[in-house]
Parts: C-alpha cells; structure tokens; sequence
C-alpha cells in the first residue's frame, strides 16, 4: 500500500485521486488557523516556492481535532490562509486525523509510522498538553497536535513523519534530500 491507493476531498467536496501526484514528492500536514504552530504556514509556502519546480507538493489538510484550533469553514480556513500565508498549495476539506472518523489516508499514515517525540522549550509545553489527552502518547501512533508532516518520496511510500516541533530547518532538509 502506499500514497496512491486513496483518494481525498477538496474544499468543494469533489474527490482527488491522490495517484494524481504519482512520480511527486509530498509533504503532507495537518493543519489549524488559530494554533501556535499556524505561523509555520509561511515556512511551508516559503518550501513550496524553492521546490515546487523540483515537483514538490504540500497537500494541506485542515483538522479541529486538538483545541478546537480550526474552527471556520474550508472557505474561511483557505481565505485566511491565503489571505494571511499567501499559500497556493492545495488545501484540501477539514479532516479528522484520529479516531474513528479518521479518513483512510491518515488512518494508513498513523499506523505506518511512529511518534517521532517533541523537540524544544514548545516540546515541553506540549509534552504536558498531549500527555493530558493519551497517557500513552509517546507509544502509539497518532497525531498528536496541529501541524504534524508526512514526507512522502517520488515512489508513494512514507520517508519520515516529522512532529510540529520539529524545526522548519530540519523539515525542509528532509524535503531537499527527496528532490
């Protein structure tokens, strides 16, 4: 199994094919508008525009699952975005990551991969969040918080799983070492 087996809904609700980015590699993110981790939407685009060339894609998924942290619709989430961030990569319908109403794209990208751990002073804080939420946190594989990154390779398999602490440096390190 890999990228290319699932299929997602815009912000409009129509289904993409992610097959559609065979031969690409992507970042995939979960995403909120009101988070402290939202200011990394400007890394983000600043690492679409230096490798979307290279054939880069950051598929952007919205998700309230952690504070209520994405509130709006998928037009005021993108407004916001675009408005705010200036993103032009796709942002695809509000999800849930976790859970039983997880789509199958993050159900399969949860259970591929593990925790990475949190990095930093925000490490910490979070730490202490999340901990709150999943005693276990540290053992199992789901989402943690907003902005948690899937690095997917040219073939459609999983690189590595990068959690939000993690410094926007490293990330955009990793994605160069797949271009």
């Amino acid at each position: 199994m890999n990228i290319y087996d699932f299929t997602v809904k815009t912000r409009k609700g129509q289904d993409v094919d992610l097959a559609q980015y065979k031969g690409r590699p992507l970042l995939i993110v979960n995403t909120a508008t009101g988070c402290g981790f939202t200011p990394q939407y400007k890394e983000l685009q600043e690492i679409y525009e230096a490798f979307k060339d290279q054939g880069l894609e950051i598929l952007d998924f919205p998700c309230n699952q952690f504070a209520d942290q994405a509130p709006g619709t998928d037009e005021e989430i993108h407004t916001f975005c675009t408005g705010r961030f200036g993103i032009t990569f796709p942002q695809f319908a509000k999800i849930e990551v976790n859970g039983e109403n997880a789509i199958p794209l993050y159900q399969w990208l949860t259970s591929s991969t593990s925790f990475e751990g949190f990095n930093g002073p925000m490490g910490l804080v979070l730490s202490g969040v999340v901990k709150k939420m999943d005693k276990d946190y540290k053992n199992n594989g789901a989402i943690k918080w907003n902005f948690t990154k899937f690095l997917i390779d040219r073939e459609g398999n999983i690189v590595c799983r990068m959690e939000p602490t993690l410094s926007m440096d490293k990330v955009r390190e990793k994605v160069q070492a797949v271009l």
